[in-house]
């Protein structure tokens, strides 16, 4: 039968601590445990840390200039906004330049770390490790795709709309003259019967049947036109989107080669080593086979004076 040692388990405890805090480490651990639980972060998890907080910055920046990156009034105004169209397109090489810079680093980084020799937990662990930094680095990447297809299909509208405003004043100043003729009219009602005919017979002169026909051609060439544009722009819309979609499976297979360039890098390393070995024991062979030669010829050398010998003394 198990008997209770629970009361000097505690005063083992409270000797333990008593000992402790007469040696001056009391202060170091809590009152709530006897032993110190701070962990030194080794060299992989320092630099795994600023890796992903590099990769965290990149995102924060895009998510903190998303409004006006993106420019949501661009395709109604001609007001460039906040940030001009040269400020985006230094984001975009910056944030282009960045993403690559932190592949590369992640790759130079996995390669040194397994050129070291580890237990195979520990390597799971740091393969995991950089799955993980590459996710969000492909998070990041689809984010940062997104909000350019954002802009790319704002600036499209924006370019239909610009096209379209000189049409529309255009349209607006032929159709000014009847506007205009509508007050001299309303003016020349409160005269004399013969200023209403005068005014009828120039009414029927500046709107006769060929010009209204005319007019109603250019509408339709102006309503075709329109529909031709926004067939264009939804056209260019699907072009975008599917660009976009082509630069994020690139952008994951470039993420997905690292790997396999890394495979292939330590195949060329492990060949490396074992061509060299190959040639130390040709060397050596080559050595060995000279010695027995010499060996071989001092034997026969040997034989020969002991027959001379045998054949002087007889």
């Amino acid at each position: 039968m198990a008997s209770d040692i629970t009361s000097l388990f505690k005063a083992s405890v409270k000797t333990v601590r008593t000992r402790n805090k007469g040696l001056g480490s009391g202060k170091e651990a809590g009152n709530s445990s006897i032993l110190s639980h701070a962990r030194n972060k080794t060299e992989f998890a320092i630099k795994a840390r600023d890796v992903a907080n590099t990769i965290s910055k990149l995102k924060d920046f895009l998510l903190e200039h998303r409004r006006d990156y993106i420019n949501a009034a661009s395709h109604l105004t001609s007001d460039a906004g906040r940030m001009t169209d040269a400020e985006r397109d230094q984001i975009d090489t910056d944030a282009q330049q960045f993403m690559r810079t932190c592949s590369e680093t992640i790759r130079i980084f996995k390669t040194e770390v397994f050129k070291q020799t580890m237990p195979a937990q520990v390597r799971s662990h740091k393969e995991a490790v950089f799955e993980l930094l590459q996710e969000y680095l492909k998070a990041v990447c689809k984010l940062y795709s997104e909000q350019r297809a954002v802009r790319v299909k704002r600036v499209v509208d924006k370019k239909r709309i610009s096209r379209l405003q000189p049409k529309q004043s255009s349209f607006s100043n032929k159709l000014q003259p009847s506007a205009t003729s509508t007050p001299t009219k309303a003016t020349q009602d409160s005269g004399s019967p013969d200023l209403e005919t005068t005014n009828q017979e120039e009414d029927t002169e500046e709107f006769s049947p060929e010009e209204v026909q005319m007019f109603e051609q250019e509408n339709k060439k102006l309503f075709n036109e329109m529909n031709c544009l926004v067939d264009e722009v939804r056209q260019i819309e699907g072009k975008v989107v599917e660009i976009t979609k082509l630069q994020e499976i690139f952008a994951d297979k470039v993420l997905q080669q690292e790997a396999d360039i890394d495979r292939i890098a330590d195949t060329v390393v492990a060949t490396t080593e074992n061509i060299k070995e190959g040639n130390e024991d040709i060397r050596e062979a080559i050595k060995n086979n000279a010695g027995f030669r010499v060996w071989i010829l001092f034997f026969l050398v040997m034989c020969s004076f002991s027959l001379l010998f045998l054949d002087w003394y007889s």
